[in-house]
């Protein structure tokens, strides 16, 4: 049997292994699907950003919670999954969003070597840090982002659901907040 809702509907719900900003309680819970090699991706996680500080200074802290999961497209982007792993070793030293941050903002420059500057920049250990990453720690849980992101009906990155509805609107700020607030109500 086809599952016709497969496109439009997010199939993994949002739960606490995700890697999230808020509370999964919030009245909208946003879920990207993302690759940190991918520009679109940065510019929809810069609206994203953009979005969440003005809806917390508009509703308040626990409106809006924010997941992340990774898709990287390795077939187009050759760095996207060693930048996935970089950010899930961070992750297990508690800095998954200062790696992520620091990954869109520098996506140009994702080899081995700028991993472990930005790993030392932020104060990880860095054994650790390459351990997780020769030994490939943390790629089941990045390949169960991508299989859940299949099941839901993603061929490539990003793509978002507002309250487990895939957005299909334009990567417009105005857009992307009027299909927020609609779905807040």
């Amino acid at each position: 049997m086809i599952d016709d809702h497969s496109s439009s509907s997010l199939v993994v719900p949002a739960s606490t292994q995700d890697r999230s900003q808020g509370v999964l309680s919030a009245a909208v819970v946003l879920v990207m699907y993302g690759d940190y090699q991918c520009p679109r991706s940065a510019a929809v996680y810069k609206l994203i950003k953009v979005i969440r500080q003005e809806l917390t200074v508009s509703f308040g802290e626990d409106d809006l919670c924010f997941i992340f999961r990774h898709f990287p497209q390795a077939q187009i982007h050759p760095h996207a999954q060693r930048a996935a792993q970089a950010v899930e070793a961070a992750a297990a030293q508690g800095q998954f969003w200062s790696m992520h941050d620091t990954l869109f903002a520098h996506q140009q420059k994702l080899e081995n070597g700028y991993l472990v500057e930005y790993a030392n920049d932020l104060g990880l250990d860095i054994s650790q840090f390459l351990k997780d990453l020769s030994k490939q720690v943390h790629i089941d849980r990045i390949n169960e982002d991508i299989a859940g992101g299949i099941h839901s009906g993603i061929t490539a990155a990003p793509v978002l659901f507002i309250n487990n509805i895939r957005y299909t609107g334009r990567w417009r700020i105005t857009e992307l907040m009027a299909a927020i607030v609609a779905t807040s109500h």
